[in-house]
């Protein structure tokens, strides 16, 4: 079975709300085992609503709609879906007492313009909107199906458990389900995993694949079998074989985040950790890992505002005036053992940075890992990487250091 995601708003297509919608919608599709085939967002324009849903109906089993089904002028979706399978809009009388009863739950009175809400195409199968006054429906027409939910993220998260995907399992037949599994990496390029394992993504069940983020890759298993048990044994003997070739950089599955990991590395060897920054870079990875409560860990924090004073102490006072004669890497490297032989961390992160360039030094026992870079991509990211970096190689040499 194939689906495609129609997602209806002006307000989608002028970036003033991020349309989540369609990426709940493609997971939980996924892991029934229907194929998402295209995921589209178009405005509160009736004619082109229409011709979306006539364009996906010709490569899709199934068509998931959501917004537009409010009682202003500009809810276009029920008149569009009944233009797009030719027929009238006609008006339901129970809808119009779930709407009003909905109201009076709420201690409201509905509005006249609520009317509207009970009219859906002909022949459609109204499905119950519990938590808001949008009933939904669908249309099974000679086409293809038709499935319109709200936009509230809430109300069709509801009704898509409820009762959307028991009826496409219905219409599935049982045949089959999807499962992924995603390794998280660090320390490691998204071509460096490539050349490791690109005989994996040629496969095509289970399919391997790469998504780099900033400063790590994730590498995604994904398996279609007629039972989750299947599904889980094809996953598992493809994820034996990658971490053979790169488990010594994947630090977590699924959603764990590399502050987790690495503070359960320090904690398991009992090691202590200091930081030392100087601006968005550093303060960064500082927040980060105090969400993770990282207190206990932590031995220093230090921070200063302006670097000059920090190159005086490391004896860089004369370079001071002139930023593109300063080697980072060498004053990262200054700084993180200037750190580690006041603080006795037994793991040293420091970040410094004063444009064009910042250095990166992480130390770990009797190893040391630097990096010195002018960031060329986009600025509001360089915070999120340097950080990442500096704690993927403070992870990997952590892990090699032995338990007290």
């Amino acid at each position: 079975m194939n689906l495609e995601v129609i997602s209806i708003g002006t307000e989608l297509l002028l970036g003033e709300i991020v349309d989540t919608n369609s990426a709940y919608i493609a997971r939980q599709m996924r892991d029934i085992g229907v194929n998402i085939f295209s995921l589209t967002t178009v405005g509160d324009n009736r004619e082109r609503i229409a011709e979306a849903i006539r364009t996906s109906l010709q490569r899709a089993d199934v068509v998931i709609t959501t917004g537009g089904l409010g009682p202003t002028v500009d809810d276009m979706t029920r008149q569009a879906v009944a233009d797009a399978t030719d027929r009238d809009l006609e008006f339901r009388p129970e809808l119009l007492e779930q709407i009003a009863e909905r109201f009076r739950q709420m201690g409201s009175q509905m509005s006249e313009n609520n009317r509207v809400q009970a009219y859906i195409p002909a022949g459609a199968i109204p499905v119950y909107n519990r938590l808001g006054t949008a009933p939904c429906y669908i249309v099974e027409s000679e086409d293809g199906i038709i499935i319109s939910l709200p936009g509230v993220p809430r109300e069709m998260k509801d009704i898509l458990a409820v009762s959307v995907i028991p009826y496409l399992r219905e219409k599935l037949g049982g045949r089959g389900i999807i499962k992924a599994l995603v390794l998280r990496t660090a320390g490691i390029g998204e071509s460096q995993i490539d050349a490791q394992i690109s005989d994996m993504e040629a496969w095509s069940n289970p399919t391997v694949g790469l998504a780099a983020h900033t400063g790590q890759t994730d590498i995604r298993i994904t398996a279609r079998a007629d039972t989750e048990a299947e599904a889980d044994a094809m996953i598992a003997q493809v994820e034996g074989l990658i971490r053979e070739r790169l488990g010594q950089y994947i630090y977590g599955v699924n959603k764990e985040q590399l502050e987790d990991a690495f503070m359960r590395a320090l904690r398991e060897r009992g090691l202590k950790l200091a930081i030392s920054y100087n601006g968005p870079q550093g303060e960064l990875l500082a927040q980060r890992l105090r969400e993770v409560g990282a207190t206990d860990v932590i031995v220093a924090e230090l921070y200063e505002s302006e670097l000059e004073p920090l190159l005086a102490r490391l004896g860089y006072a004369a370079e001071a005036a002139d930023p593109a004669a300063l080697d980072y890497c060498a004053l990262a490297q200054a700084e993180a053992r200037r750190v580690r032989g006041e603080t006795g961390a037994d793991v040293v992160i420091a970040i410094l940075t004063r444009e064009p360039g910042t250095g990166i030094s992480t130390l770990a026992g009797l190893e040391e890992r630097s990096r010195c870079y002018q960031y060329g991509g986009v600025e509001s990211d360089a915070p999120q990487w340097a950080g990442t970096w500096g704690m993927s190689m403070a992870w990997h040499l952590t892990r090699r250091l032995p338990e007290r």
